[in-house]
């Protein structure tokens, strides 16, 4: 409460903010800082879920994912859908086998929250980097999730994914050698 009785008599309670028509809108500190904490606690959810798959921690998913979480993949050339953390973790685990070193790494991130409804639609690119197995060869995939988050209980969790493939190593073929499909882009208030 000290915090935002400081920042009160700082900005005497009201901030205008800029909103994607130009346009300016005051906004209370109250309303402002109850957002940004709402998008910190998004933003730990997506570094969390990002050391998650680095480490292949399929159990941990739980504290993350809500049970009806599902997760709809457009690859490029295939499309599938996973319901539960469980069904998640199972098929991401089995796509990493064919790797020795993964790590799972967070490029950029826009999240857009809706505080008094407790949902977020957030937009995060990410890149893997990947050595095989069997050949040793480095590779790479990058891509975009499409995020549903829901507070619930006090907490964000991820309620809906849809990833998209945007680029990765051709295989086979030389490592610097990439395949291209069209990047998927969804509005953030229809997650």
């Amino acid at each position: 409460m000290l915090l935002i009785e400081a920042l009160r008599s700082t900005t005497r309670g009201n901030i205008m903010a800029n909103t994607d028509a130009g346009s300016t809108t005051a906004r209370s500190t109250e309303d402002r800082l109850a957002e940004a904490l709402d998008y910190l606690d998004i933003r730990r959810t997506q570094n969390r879920y990002a050391d998650i798959v680095t480490r292949r921690a399929w159990a941990e998913l739980h504290e993350i994912m809500r049970p009806t979480c599902s997760l709809e993949l457009n690859l490029g050339d295939q499309e599938m859908r996973f319901d539960g953390p469980d069904a998640i973790g199972g098929f991401i685990g089995e796509s990493l086998t064919q790797f020795e070193f993964f790590e799972f790494v967070i490029l950029n991130t826009v999240i857009e929250v809706d505080v008094a409804a407790g949902v977020a639609g957030a937009r995060m690119y990410m890149q893997e980097l990947r050595q095989n197995v069997s050949d040793g060869r480095r590779t790479n995939a990058y891509g975009v999730y499409h995020d549903r988050f829901e507070r619930y209980d006090g907490k964000w969790w991820l309620a809906r994914r849809r990833y998209g493939s945007f680029s990765r190593t051709a295989v086979p073929g030389p490592e610097h050698e990439q395949v291209v499909f069209p990047l998927p882009e969804f509005d953030l208030d229809s997650l």
